[in-house]
């Protein structure tokens, strides 16, 4: 049955951010056969409807900022992003769920599952871009 044969709340989507490297203890065979496994897994989850295609990133980018264009990324090895995908879920905690399955947390890989916004970004709305202020300076 698929998901919008359910009757359940509606269908929503979550981006999946895939994060961090291989653990250094984990023999080559031992992540391939862990990414051998994530392809199958995620292959029936596209097949079924469940998860929609992304796709991996290369180790290079920059970073732009209102000063300058650098050369990066600029993480830790813990904060390394190496792909995303998007999963299709009716709740934030069937997404994170789905992502539990996944084969790849057995070598070291870790997921952020976060919901889209619906809205376009509002300088007058709490948002991911709003800044922390003082209690004094809220309106």
């Amino acid at each position: 049955m698929s998901l919008e044969e359910r009757d359940d709340p509606p269908v929503s989507e979550y981006l999946v951010i895939s994060r961090g490297q291989w653990d250094a203890d984990k023999s080559p065979e031992e992540i391939q056969a862990s990414i051998d496994a994530f392809y199958r897994w995620y292959s029936n989850l596209v097949e079924h409807g469940v998860m929609r295609t992304g796709q991996r990133l290369e180790p290079e980018g920059k970073r732009v900022s209102r000063e300058r264009i650098l050369d990066g990324p600029f993480t830790e090895a813990k904060e390394v992003i190496g792909g995303f995908w998007f999963v299709r879920a009716r709740s934030l905690t069937e997404a994170a769920s789905l992502m539990a399955d996944n084969p790849c947390l057995a070598c070291g890989l870790e997921y952020d599952v976060r919901p889209l916004a619906q809205n376009r970004c509002n300088a007058f709305e709490r948002t991911c871009e709003t800044p922390e202020r003082p209690a004094n300076d809220r309106v």
